[in-house]
Parts: C-alpha cells; structure tokens; sequence
C-alpha cells in the first residue's frame, strides 16, 4: 500500500533531520581530522612542544593508524552496541581526544590524543553512511550518501579558517579547544537521532523497525543473511582474482596516502614554496571546495563512462595537479591549480570503490569494499609519515613530487585493473556468440 502524501511530505522532514545530524556529525569529523595539518606550520614556526618535521609526520600518521583501527572495528562493535550509541560513543571521543591534545604538555601525550581522536573518525564514517542509508527517502540513497561526503571537505574548510582566526591571536591550543565543541552535540544526538534500521532488524526487533520504518516513511531493510566472511574473503583470491584482488588493494594504498599526505602537508609544504600562512590555509579551502565538487562530479561522469576510466584519469590528473604545486606559479594559477587537484583527488579514491562494488559479485562485494578500504589505510598511516621524512631530510621540495608518483601508481593499478576486466568481460562476450552460433 503506498503512503499518503501527507505521510511522506512528513517522512521526507524526518528523514531530513536524520541526514542533517548525520551531516554535522562527520562535519565535526572533517574538522578534528583536518586540524592539525591547518595548525601544523605554526607550531613547527614556534617549536610547540619541542616538535621537529620528523615528529610531525609520526602525529600524523598516529591519527590516521587510530581511523585504521576504528575503520576495521566499527562494525563490530556497531552490531554489539547498535549504530546511533557507536556514533554518539565517536563524536565524544574525538572531541575529548581533541581536549587531550589541547592540554598535552609534551609530543607523547598529544601524539596519545591523536591516536584516539583517529579511533573515532575511523568508526564515525562508516556508520554514519549507514544510518543514512537506512533513513535516505526512497529512491535518493546514492544522492544522499554523496552529500554526506561532502561534509568531510566541509569540515576541512572550517579548519582551516578556525586556524586562521583563532591560532594567530590565541595559539595554536584554542584551535583543539574547539574541537572539543563538537562534544555539545552528542545529547542532540542522544535525543533526537533514532537507532539504525539495519541494526533492529538484524536484532530481531522488527517491530520497532516496522515502526520507525512507516514513521520516517523508508523501505524496511531486508534481514541479513548469515554470511562466512572469511569464506568471501577466500574467494577474493581464487583462480586468478588474486591478481585483481592486489591490483584494487595497491591503487587503494597510493589513493588514501596521497590523501592523507597532502591534507596533513600541505599548508606547511605550501609555506615551503614561499607563501604566507594565510595564502597556505587558503590552498585548504580551495583543495576542500574542489573534493565537494569532485564528489557531485565523478558519481555522475563514472555512470556515463564508468568508474574504472574515470577513477585512472582523475589519479592522472591529480598526479599532474600535485606536481605542479612543487612549481612557483603566479599566486592565482597556484589557486587554480589545488582547487582543481582537490576536485580529482578526493574523488578518485571513491571511484575505486565504486569500482570494487561494480565488479565484485553481489555474495562478496562488502567484503571485497571493505578490505580494499581497510588495505588503503595503511597507504593512510604511511603518507604523513613520509612527508615527515622528507622534510626532516631537508627535501621538503620532493614532498608534492613523492604524493604526484603515488597518484600515478595508483592510475597504473586500477588501469591495469579496468584493462583486466574488459578483457574478461570480451572473451565471455565471444564465448556467448560462439555458444548461440553453435545453437
């Protein structure tokens, strides 16, 4: 029986309220994970906490090991606990964890904070794109997954102009301070975000699925099957789909390294080339303004020419983007130009995904995904590490061409990768015309 028209005006309200808190909540996400690559020149400039370049680069990567660990636990956990308590549980701690960093008083403590502020972003993500899944009105679930993207690079964005007004006259504590805001949010999400469909319905609590099902007027999510995981995972790797298996898991590693590499260098990189900090934390609004714009791009070009092509052109591109940055441009192309990488960069990384999703069979395909993410997040934990190394050596000037090479890796993988599969696909195409011929 199809709802009434008042009950769905209603339920699209309410179903709006869900997406909007899951919106503000990976907001404070991007915020958290981005702070520290906006205030890392200035405290590089004043020696906060006896830091050096080398030191920087570790902090960097200890957020991005806790979002490996939080990433690959989250589900976990979310099955045993529900996913609005996970999501409320990791708002509170990157929050406090921001408050740690703020009082550190040395590189341990604060490199402690990082590491469980990383644990939180890492589990936050992934249930907040279920959560709107399940509460999506009918029929926008890709449209409202890709918005919610977008609220990474909005935090990014709001970073970098919390350092710019607040690190200069109050230092560079007041900007973890107000990491520490995001905290007020959790009793409205407490009192006003309702549990996951999935998570009720896997329970056995399908009454009240049924009931928040017609009350938001959503499609009730279909009971999981039981599945053997390690089964699927198996399967990744039978006959000659290891070599595809690795192919996705290398582009994935380059992807994520170059990602986390220049969202935590590159002000400070941007500052090596000459620029004053305030140009610097620009770069980072243009870079995050461009990842909103890739994401609402690459969905609609990747249905039209597929995800593959689209994934190899845009990590070509955003090699050539990232490399140009190591050049002294005039100040109005070097705007150009980072918008412009962050339009490609932050939206090939999605397109492997989508392209994993695509070719994988419908058994496996969370878990042929999830470890192709999970296997990206080591390239994560490695990218500010290396831009650390760099400039510790006095070769902060090879930092843009080190992530320009990751780019291009990771354009030869899922190239190679795409050339694999239409090969496959051909000669099942041929053998289908010789088997109707023979007919």
């Amino acid at each position: 029986m199809s709802s009434s028209p008042a009950l769905s005006a209603r339920g699209s309200r309410l179903a709006l309220l869900v997406v909007g808190l899951c919106w503000l909540a990976v907001l404070f996400d991007g915020l958290d994970m981005f702070i520290y690559g906006s205030v890392l020149p200035h405290m590089l400039e004043e020696r906060a906490l006896g830091i050096t370049s080398g030191q920087a680069g570790d902090l960097g990567s200890y957020a991005t090991f806790g979002m490996l660990v939080g990433a690959l636990t989250a589900g976990t956990v979310a099955d045993r606990i529900g996913r609005k308590k996970l999501m409320v549980s990791c708002v509170a701690l990157f929050s406090l964890a921001s408050g740690l960093c703020a009082i550190a008083d040395g590189v341990t403590l604060f490199g402690l904070g990082r590491t469980l502020a990383g644990v939180g972003l890492g589990g936050l993500l992934p249930t907040a794109i279920s959560m709107v899944s399940d509460y999506a009105p009918r029929g926008r679930g890709a449209l409202v997954i890709g918005l919610l993207m977008t609220a990474h690079h909005a935090g990014g964005i709001l970073s970098a102009y919390v350092a710019l007004w607040i690190v200069e006259p109050l230092g560079w504590r007041a900007a973890f301070w107000v990491c520490v805001v995001p905290l007020l949010f959790v009793p409205v999400l407490l009192r006003y975000l309702p549990e996951s469909l999935s998570f009720l319905v896997a329970q056995g609590r399908t009454d009240r699925a049924r009931e928040l099902a017609a009350r938001y007027d959503v499609a009730l999510p279909a009971a999981p099957a039981a599945t053997a995981r390690w089964e699927n995972l198996a399967g990744l790797f039978r006959g000659r789909e290891w070599i595809q298996t690795l192919l996705y898991w290398l582009a994935s590693f380059g992807g994520l390294l170059l990602v986390y590499g220049v969202a935590t260098w590159l002000p400070t990189l941007m500052r090596g080339e000459g620029y004053e900090l305030g140009s610097a934390l620009t770069f980072v609004v243009l870079f995050n303004l461009g990842g909103i714009v890739g994401m609402l791009v690459a969905g609609r070009a990747s249905d039209r020419f597929g995800a593959p092509r689209i994934s190899a052109i845009w990590f070509a591109l955003t090699a050539c983007g990232v490399f140009l940055l190591s050049v002294h441009m005039p100040t109005a192309l070097t705007f150009a130009v980072v918008f412009l990488t962050g339009v490609f960069l932050n939206s090939a990384q999605t397109m492997i995904y989508a392209t994993v999703s695509i070719g994988s069979a419908p058994a496996n395909r969370a878990t042929a995904v999830g470890w192709t993410s999970g296997m990206g997040r080591f390239g994560a934990v490695f990218g500010p590490w290396l831009g650390g190394q760099l400039l510790a050596a006095n070769k902060g000037d090879w930092g843009f061409t080190a992530f320009a090479l990751a780019g291009f890796s990771s354009m030869v993988f899922i190239g190679i990768a795409a050339l694999r599969t239409s090969r496959h696909e051909a000669a099942v195409s041929r053998g289908d015309k010789d088997l109707i011929a023979a007919h």
